[in-house]
């Protein structure tokens, strides 16, 4: 094939699939929210000239030059009357990167920009930067909290797996230009999954936090923190209290963390948060929820048992297999449109709005956290269905006999 056929094929190709419709998959249903048919970014979304050197001079069999491996865990917002994503983009060479997506509807038609988004660097800055959360902020500014990777001063040159997760902090007032701050410092040895929350509290700028020992572990770190600071910039938190702890034989045993900033509503801060447990597969991750008081964004005042988001099907599959993880939820009026990554390799939506997400909150039971009381929250439910549907006269199925 030429070149220019077989470059204004690639063209086509990829234009197909970010104009490809987008439908609600109904095999998963489960009233509370819609998963879709397909993913609204992959790496395939990456622009052709991302990865391609389109110059026959230079790539004459027009071979990929700089491939990307994935499209991954993205901030969200809305903003001016579109839908913008922040993905992690990761090439063939494990670098992450970030860069911006914007849609009409926020279910398909993400186009990226034309320029992956060159964060600002700092002297001594991480080897890797991912996973931005934005949060639009009542300051004014629109602030992008990523996880900042590096290797430690004074690392055993024999162990290439010693890193550091820290907090990088950038802020814009319309995704355009952003200005770096240094990163967020807090008591804890290491940091990961760190949320601005939107608001002032008692003046001062509030954190989600996941305190942590090491990089993968969290050890001491009891699961998802609670801190304040004078200033972003710098930020540098007082004391982290756990606002949701981590708990045996539960979906978030392991470690649990923040997802995107919370969703504020009449009866609560609305937060999709990402829980850990261990199988035999490895770490597996759902995401669950929970609602803060609105006065007191410490205190935890709902949060249904069991995971909300978990992989399935295909979801499952990927780099690393067997996780759906969320940092970027958009909210159009009473719409919320949450974003979330499967197995490190790509990303998908899942719609639903404000009312039904405390419906959700609210009325499902919470986690009796033991087999006995597990069974009875169940059959309870059984018992009032069953005596609902014997007295409206409904066909609800056949009642086993045995007893």
């Amino acid at each position: 094939m030429k070149f220019e056929a077989k470059l204004k094929e690639l063209v086509a190709r990829h234009e197909q699939l970010i104009t490809r419709p987008n439908e609600v998959d109904d095999s998963h249903e489960n009233g509370i929210y819609k998963r879709y048919k397909n993913c609204v970014l992959t790496r395939a979304h990456a622009p052709v000239f991302w990865r391609y050197d389109i110059n026959p001079e230079t790539n004459p069999r027009l071979l990929e030059r700089l491939g990307v491996n994935a499209a991954m865990n993205s901030g969200a917002i809305y903003l001016n009357g579109k839908f913008y994503l922040v993905p992690r983009m990761e090439g063939n060479d494990r670098k992450s990167f970030f860069a911006i997506a914007e849609s009409p509807n926020g279910v398909d038609n993400f186009r990226i920009q034309d320029r992956p988004l060159l964060i600002p660097e700092l002297p001594n800055d991480g080897t890797n930067l991912y996973d931005m959360r934005l949060v639009q902020h009542e300051d004014g500014w629109i602030y992008g909290i990523f996880c900042v990777e590096r290797r430690p001063e004074g690392a055993p040159a024999s162990d290439l797996s010693v890193a550091e997760a820290q907090c990088g902090i950038v802020r814009t007032k319309d995704l355009i230009e952003w200005e770096r701050l240094p990163d967020f410092q807090s008591p804890s040895p290491q940091q990961r999954n760190v949320v601005l929350h939107p608001e002032f509290v008692d003046g001062k700028y509030a954190w989600y936090t996941r305190p942590q020992d090491g990089f993968i572990d969290t050890g001491s770190g009891g699961g998802l923190g609670f801190a304040l600071s004078e200033s972003t910039n710098p930020a540098i938190c007082g004391p982290e209290q756990i606002i949701n702890s981590r708990v045996y034989h539960t979906i978030k045993e392991v470690k649990n963390g923040a997802g995107a900033a919370p969703i504020k509503t009449p009866k609560g801060w609305l937060h999709i948060a990402h829980g850990v447990r261990n199988c035999a597969s490895g770490l597996r991750y759902v995401l669950y929820a929970f609602v803060t008081d609105l006065n007191d964004p410490t205190k935890v005042i709902a949060e249904p048992g069991g995971h909300f988001i978990a992989p399935l099907g295909g979801e499952r599959v990927g780099d690393v297999s067997n996780v759906v993880f969320s940092n970027g939820i958009a909210v159009r009026g009473e719409e919320v449109f949450i974003y979330y990554a499967s197995c490190d390799t790509r990303m998908h939506v899942a719609t639903t709005d404000i009312p039904t997400l405390l419906d959700y909150a609210f009325n499902t039971p919470s986690d009796a956290l033991r087999t006995g009381p597990c069974t009875q929250q169940r059959i309870d439910l059984v018992e009032r269905n069953l005596a609902y549907a014997k007295a409206q006269g409904l066909d609800v199925g056949q009642e086993s006999s045995w007893r």
